[in-house]
């Protein structure tokens, strides 16, 4: 009998290789996530993510327990888990439990047996731990981090306040959407008041004055979805997402007075939220007329983040996760990631002597540009621009803001296709720009069009080939054999960037 050829194992060229990859399990109050990720990295990349919405906080404050139903959806759900981490390979798992668990008379009855399903210890974290986790997700995930920090789940509230990567102490209200909704017999006038009496003593919303609100949780994510869909914002990337305080604290009166379901847009926001809207808006409201912030920036990155960021050394910590993603993209799409890392150094130069003001976060932003730029390669010629810009903008980073974001697509799509007139750019996304951040773009991009003629992608080539301005001169300069790369369409586009820092365009062997 023949026998059956054996196909080779194909390795998985997409990923890159920090081992076997982690899971976080979330039991809260409301969902009960499973979020798998590459591994323990500066900026972690998810390669499964899967919530089920079972509600064990819904009855926990009138009546004490976690409902049969939502213990039972929830088990099943851990059993679909634990079977995934299986099939992942998941060798680290991580198992979170919050408040409902917490608080529940059948909390620890609802524990051991979910330990048994997960084959993991379950850690039920304190509302005080649960603040710092969810603070050093916001921490991991924007870049100088400065205000409080809100985490908004089913069965409470913690907030905590953080400076860079140094945190105060936290604390915990039960001012979760399922628990208030529970609490106040699904009556907002009621939850007003429970709000209002929680929030009297809470000192530490004092020190937001004027400074950020770190918005986390599903239910804030949607209020923030919601947002986004009745202004028509043009970047459908909930991270960053920012709002000044006084709009927000008017959408957040209008979203608590009416019925949801009325509302323009509600299809944006899954069925099993829609209830709880009201409430999180309500404590929205209270926050921003206590606190007084200046802006409400929507976070991705919570608990299951910090729990990762806690784990890295503290050099690591150190990192920029913006820096750190785009490095990772550039390692798995450029044909070289030596020369991504060359055109930091070429720009420098360039950028140094050319007399254009630029500023230490656009400084940033240009070597996380230069680091992107050769993403969209294996596109069809014609749609390597536009097909950067879609990953760029909507691409998985942290550590950045939504007009970083356009300056970084912008600069790549540039690249590609040169430079186009203003009315030929997306307007959606040129909302996102100020002019200034355009202009840059535009230079950044006429330069890396220089680049990538000289060398053709190849490493070695820049440090050879210098880019600067001398006596009033744009000067390339060709050394050696780098001389034969000389030639009529390379001048053209020397001769473009010239004309957009005004200099006159040489090259010099």
């Amino acid at each position: 009998m023949p026998q059956r050829s054996r196909k080779k194992k194909i390795p998985a060229q997409g990923r890159l290789d920090h081992g076997p990859p982690v899971g976080v399990i979330d039991i809260g109050s409301n969902s009960v996530r499973l979020v798998v990720y590459e591994g323990v990295t500066r900026s972690p990349t998810p390669l499964f993510n899967e919530k089920t919405m079972a509600g064990l906080g819904r009855e926990v404050q009138t009546k004490g327990l976690m409902p049969a139903d939502a213990v039972a959806k929830a088990l099943d759900a851990l059993k679909r888990f634990r079977a995934l981490c299986d099939t992942m390979r998941v060798e680290k798992l991580w198992v979170l439990a919050t408040a409902a668990c917490r608080d529940a008379k059948n909390g620890r009855a609802f524990i051991a047996t979910a330990q048994k399903i997960c084959r993991a210890r379950i850690d039920v974290i304190s509302g005080t731990r649960e603040a710092e986790l969810t603070a050093l997700g916001v921490v991991s995930g924007f870049h100088r981090a400065d205000g409080i920090v809100g985490d908004l789940g089913g069965g409470s509230l913690e907030l905590i306040d953080v400076h860079g990567q140094r945190l105060k102490s936290g604390i915990t209200l039960p001012l979760g959407g399922l628990a208030l909704q529970d609490r106040a017999g699904r009556s907002i006038k009621k939850a007003e008041k429970l709000v209002d009496n929680a929030f009297s003593e809470a000192a530490l919303l004092k020190g937001g004055k004027g400074r950020a609100f770190y918005a986390v949780g599903g239910t804030w994510r949607s209020l923030a979805r919601l947002h986004m869909a009745q202004v028509g914002y043009p970047l459908h990337v909930m991270h960053g997402y920012v709002i000044k305080a006084r709009e927000a604290l008017e959408f957040c009166k209008l979203i608590r007075r009416v019925d949801p379901e009325t509302l323009s847009q509600i299809e944006t926001v899954a069925s099993g939220r829609r209830p709880l809207l009201p409430y999180a808006a309500l404590v929205m409201e209270q926050i921003i007329e206590r606190a007084k912030p200046a802006e409400i920036v929507f976070s991705a990155l919570g608990v299951r983040e910090g729990l990762l960021f806690s784990q890295l050394d503290s050099e690591e910590r150190k990192r920029d996760a913006l820096i750190a993603a785009a490095q990772e993209l550039n390692q798995l799409r450029s044909r070289s990631p030596q020369h991504g890392e060359e055109l930091i150094d070429w720009t420098d130069r360039f950028m140094s002597s050319s007399g254009i003001d630029e500023s230490v976060e656009e400084r940033r932003l240009r070597h996380a540009a230069c680091l992107l730029a050769d993403i969209g390669w294996r596109a069809h010629p014609d749609y390597r621009g536009e097909q950067s810009l879609n990953i760029i903008a909507h691409a998985g980073f942290v550590g950045i803001d939504h007009p970083g974001r356009a300056f970084l697509a912008l600069s790549v799509f540039f690249r590609h296709v040169g430079m186009l007139q203003d009315d030929e750019l997306s307007p959606r996304l040129r909302e996102l720009a100020s002019t200034r951040m355009l202009d840059h773009a535009r230079v950044l991009g006429a330069a890396l069009r220089v680049a990538y003629l000289v060398s053709a992608s190849q490493p070695g080539v820049l440090p050879r080939a210098p880019l600067k301005v001398e006596r009033h001169k744009l000067v390339l300069r060709l050394h050696g054999d780098c001389a034969a790369l000389a030639g009529e369409r390379l001048s053209s586009r020397l001769k473009h960037l010239a004309r957009l820092v005004g200099r006159e365009p040489a090259i010099v062997f």
